[in-house]
């Protein structure tokens, strides 16, 4: 008896135990009205396993008794509700309840509901995993209006990031609000660990970015970074990536490149043998005649028995497989007293050229405490960056330094290990036998560089970051619907870099002074803005009214130090003190101050009419005396269409209907610090024998020997009034929602004029040094529209949605004082008036000249000939000249859009992310390196030389091969600016998460395995004439390329 009932005993507690592992919780969730509701998110808080509904509003998951189940749809307020059995469960929620869910636009929380003004909302959880090392560029094609560029440098930084286009003539970047505080500095964005963003919203027109005022011209970027849960978590996101630069410009190899030579003389008419310093050909024939047997190599370079003749492939050489690593861990925990997080990110990324590698800490802390039942909230919110990389240089000079808005670091001067992997001759070994590097040496090459060498000597070059960001707050709420906030933040940054210039001898180049350069930037901003907010509800009637203050100061203080003459050029060697030779330094100081009042007041009216006001009034220290305050209102109307009866009672499969329309005032003030005041600077000056040159120094003592006294030099006169750019915006929109919001979508057009554009016209020589002044003086135009749709749905076990935008936009330069208009493309007949600020101009080809009598019928242009290229002659005046030149097309894309599919089944998901440009002009710089041999000499060149122009090969549109460029043929036209429209499959992820009862088992929440493949296909149109030939044309050109990535990742959630 006894052993039976330790059976049953047993039995009943391993039932119960395998109860409590693999029991499925099923229901069904509905409305208010008892109607289904699909697409419901149903979570399990401890697990964070999740389902969703289907059609009928059932549901089933993995559950045990005692847990509980969150349920969540957009539009909805969310429910929890602690299971008690496995019997089926009822859960009702309040649809109507979909207008409280919110965005964060800046200053305050507003209903999404009550949104009338242009606000874009980024999901960021399908953006995290993608492992670029920059949150900008994880969400590039991602959000109508927003145009982002980007390349493959190891940072992953992006190039340029814009909404809506362009407004002005200067800064076109976004202004980003990061937990309430301003800044100007992508980096601060771009460098911060994705898991810690909470929400993202792009403000892109003037009535939802009006409340910034005069920085808000270019759009803003607002981020919220995540709080301490209502429970203690442990999360762990970590991946590894192989990156590779797979398209590439196909060059020559070292027997191709002599057939090209032979070929280029042979068109030209000169011996073939004054290439004997590197090559000797079997040919047969006389003159045009001539035919190539054989491409004969020299055995050694310049006879030296050291360096034997290679066939080097220099792109094999300078790129490599990057791998990147990417590990964040994230603390948190909270309740109703007070909430805590603490993340901890590591990215590297050894690089996909040699010697170019990155690292990155990140920290973030955010903390806060309740107390006075709510009433008073304090809390932090504070971010640590730290980068160290080492930065490709040139092969002429190198210098530590920033250029002198302290904005941008300086470029080294000459070619990058990657200009050169497709400049440098295949012929050049690496290595000479002995072990060292070989360089150009003896006739035949060009005066670059080996590029393994330069990387390898500029290997100890660093650039080193740190970034603090954050802020203090403190919300009281004195009586029921009233907030107090004062928030105080800072960001700080600290720049060091620090450049190696060593001596070498390398072939016939060297350099026999070396030096050490360090430059230190400072940059310390702080802000503090205090607001009130009330909320009003009465009846139908909902009344926020939002008032505060915000005072900003900015400052950057640079200083760079110079030393040359080191004796011992190891990397441990190089510091200041121990150089003996001349010794330089250089320094500056900027800053600007800015104090705003503002307000804002959002009105609803049963739910269906909705105004919003804004006034934001500005003073900065950057304008003029007599304009230093500048008046930024905007006012928007929204009308939800879908609350009203005739739709409500009529056509229930409208979910969302709401017209929007706004029109506002924003300001630019990002311009010099200084650009107001009349200013002088101290120029020493040189001295050439007895005369000196240049410089303000003199002779005050009349001794003509010692140090002479210093002067100053006007470098730019005052305007006391120089005031703000404004931009006055129209926008109207509409926002829809059909079949229980299955399908939705938004569609936004807008139009906007930029006056007061600051510019600093030239001047003219008789009015002497310091003439030069910055004035309000041009006027833009800016207009588009912007598209976005989506669909998503449930069947059973399967979740798909497909989602996709487009954007348009277009900008005109309406007015320039007649002074500046020549500083822009165009000449005397033909100005960018009416034209796009980005607008290419140059020469119109017409195909090739086939034959003498085309040439002989042609209008005078010097150069041509038979195989070259044919310019039109525009004007019929029968001469090829500047006034023959024509708009061939902009940079800025017509349109640009992206296209995200996800699906999901059971425990697995599948998203393909899609992006593109059209109706884009990009310069093919690479043309030069593939299509034209004389341009210059001693370089290698494209495989594409090999289908050139010849009397038997008449239908190639690549002209002739010759060793000169009598044509000019490098001058900018369209065979250079060409159409660089394409689409990507930019992302293809994989996910599996593993079964519940496997990670129960571990006493894991959840654990996610996942794969990725980044930049993974191109496709452009290669089929014509005039097209882009070169391997990218997101990048053209000598733009760091960017790499096909393949990552596996692992998120583990405790």
């Amino acid at each position: 008896m006894s052993k039976k009932l330790v059976f049953m005993i047993c039995f009943g507690l391993f039932f119960k135990l395998m109860q409590a592992q693999e029991s499925q919780i099923t229901g069904q969730v509905t409305d208010a009205n008892g109607e289904p509701l699909e697409l419901v998110t149903v979570t399990v808080v401890e697990t964070n396993l999740s389902a969703k509904t289907d059609q009928n509003g059932t549901f089933h998951i993995g559950a045990s008794v005692g847990q509980t189940l969150r349920f969540s749809l957009v539009g909805a307020e969310p429910k929890t509700h602690k299971i008690t059995d496995i019997a089926p469960i009822q859960i009702q929620l309040d649809i109507n309840l979909a207008l409280e869910e919110v965005v964060i636009t800046g200053y305050q929380v507003q209903r999404k509901a009550d949104l009338t003004g242009s606000v874009a909302v980024v999901d960021m959880k399908d953006s995290k995993d993608i492992p670029s090392g920059s949150v900008l560029q994880n969400i590039q094609g991602k959000v109508p209006g927003l145009y982002i560029q980007s390349d493959g440098s190891s940072s992953g930084r992006a190039r340029t990031v814009s909404i809506r286009g362009q407004n002005t003539l200067g800064n076109t970047s976004p202004l980003y609000i990061i937990d309430g505080i301003p800044t100007t500095d992508p980096n601060i964005l771009q460098f911060m660990d994705p898991n810690t963003i909470e929400s993202m919203q792009v403000l892109k027109d003037a009535s939802a970015a009006s409340i910034y005022g005069s920085r808000a011209s270019n759009g803003v970027i607002v981020v919220t970074t995540k709080q301490g849960k209502d429970r203690v978590s442990v999360s762990v996101n970590s991946s590894i990536t192989a990156a590779s630069i797979a398209r590439r410009i196909d060059m020559l190899d070292t027997e191709t490149y002599g057939r090209a030579l032979w070929r280029a003389s042979v068109n030209d008419g000169t011996p073939t043998s004054a290439h004997s310093a590197l090559y000797s050909f079997e040919e047969t024939g006389e003159g045009s005649a001539k035919t190539l047997q054989r491409v004969i190599p020299v055995q050694y370079i310049n006879g030296d028995t050291n360096i034997p003749s290679a066939n080097t492939d220099w792109q094999d050489e300078v790129f490599k497989t990057g791998i990147v690593s990417n590990t964040n861990v994230t603390f948190s925990a909270g309740n109703d007293k007070s909430a805590t997080l603490f993340s901890f990110g590591y990215f590297s990324n050894s690089g996909t050229v040699i010697n170019n590698a990155y690292d990155r800490f990140s920290g973030r802390a955010n903390n806060s405490v309740n107390l006075f039942n709510g009433k008073l909230k304090i809390g932090e919110n504070f971010q640590i960056i730290k980068a160290k990389e080492n930065p490709m240089g040139g092969d002429q000079y190198g210098q530590a330094g920033w250029d002198a808005t302290g904005k941008s670091r300086l470029v080294p001067v000459g070619s990058n290990p990657i200009q050169l992997a497709t400049t440098i001759l295949p012929i050049l070994p690496v290595r000479k036998l002995d072990g060292s590097f070989a360089g150009p040496i003896g006739s035949g090459f060009s005066d670059r560089m080996n590029p393994v060498f330069l990387a390898d000597l500029d290997k100890d070059d660093t650039n080193s970051d740190l970034q603090t960001f954050g802020n203090a707050y403190l919300d009281f709420k004195p009586i029921e619907n009233l907030t107090f906030r004062s928030n105080f933040g800072i960001d700080y940054t600290y720049n060091n870099d620090r450049n190696i210039e060593r001596t070498y001898s390398h072939g016939f180049i060297n350099r026999t002074v070396n030096n050490l350069s360090i430059a230190q930037r400072n940059v310390f901003n702080w802000t503090w803005s205090n607001t009130i907010n009330y909320l009003y509800i009465q009846n139908k009637s909902r009344l926020n009214v939002m008032g505060g203050m915000e005072a900003i100061k900015n400052s950057i203080k640079y200083y760079q130090s110079l030393k040359q003459g080191f004796a011992v050029q190891s990397d441990e060697y190089f510091q200041l003190g121990a150089g003996t030779g001349i010794a330089s330094n250089d320094g500056f100081s900027l800053g600007n101050q800015l104090v705003s009042y503002f307000g804002k007041a959002d009105y609803s009216f049963d739910e269906r009419y909705l105004l919003s006001a804004t006034l934001r009034y500005d003073g900065s220290s950057r304008f003029g005396e007599n304009n230093k305050f500048g008046m930024f209102p905007a006012v928007s109307v929204g009308w939800v269409v879908s609350n009203e009866g005739f739709i409500k009672n009529q056509l229930d499969w409208v979910s969302n209907l709401k017209l929007r329309a706004g029109m506002g005032k924003t300001g630019n003030q990002e311009i010099g610090d200084y650009s107001r005041f009349q200013t002088f600077v101290t120029n020493y000056g040189t001295v050439e024998s007895t005369i000196r040159a240049t410089g303000t120094a003199y002779d005050i003592n009349g001794d003509n020997t010692g140090n002479l006294h210093s002067g100053y030099v006007a470098k730019q006169s005052a305007n006391p009034n120089l005031r703000w750019e404004t931009t006055n915006e129209l926008n109207v929109g509409l926002d829809f929602g059909f079949l229980a919001n299955r399908l939705t979508g938004s569609f936004d057009y807008f139009n906007r004029e930029t006056s007061d554009i600051l510019v600093t016209p030239p001047t003219p020589g008789v009015l002497g040094e310091g003439a030069a002044k910055t004035v309000n003086g041009a006027t833009m135009l800016n207009k588009g529209f912007e598209v976005s749709l989506g669909y998503q749905d449930q069947q059973g076990d399967l979740f798909y949605s497909i989602t996709g935008n487009v954007s348009h936009f277009h900008d005109e330069i309406t007015y320039l004082p007649s002074s500046v208009v020549r500083s822009f493309p165009g000449n005397v007949e033909k100005d960018i008036l009416g034209r796009s600020r980005s607008s290419l101009f140059g020469y119109v080809t017409d195909g090739l000249f086939q034959s003498q009598e085309e040439v002989d019928a042609h209008a005078t242009q010097p150069g041509k000939g038979i195989g070259r290229i044919r310019y039109r002659d525009l004007n019929s005046d029968g001469t090829i000249n500047a006034l023959d030149q024509d708009w061939l097309g902009t940079e800025l894309p017509g349109f640009i859009y992206g296209v995200n599919v996800q699906v999901g089944y059971k425990n697995f998901s599948l998203a393909v992310f899609m992006r593109g440009v059209g109706h884009v002009t990009v310069n093919d710089g690479s043309k030069n390196y593939t299509d034209f041999l004389g341009t210059a000499s001693g370089v290698n060149k494209g495989s594409r030389l090999l289908d050139a122009w010849t009397p038997e090969n008449r239908g190639s549109n690549i002209p002739a091969l010759s060793l000169v460029n009598a044509n000019n043929e490098l001058r900018a036209s369209d065979y250079f600016l060409v159409s660089g429209d394409y689409f990507k499959i930019q992302q293809v992820q994989l996910g599996y998460t593993l079964p519940e009862r496997l990670t129960r088992a571990a006493k894991l929440g959840s654990v996610r395995i996942y794969g990725v493949a980044d930049n993974a296909l191109l496709f452009f149109n290669k089929s014509k004439d005039k097209i882009f030939t070169g391997p990218d044309p997101e990048t053209p050109g000598a733009i760091y390329p960017r790499p096909i990535r393949y990552t596996v990742g692992l998120d583990i959630q405790f």
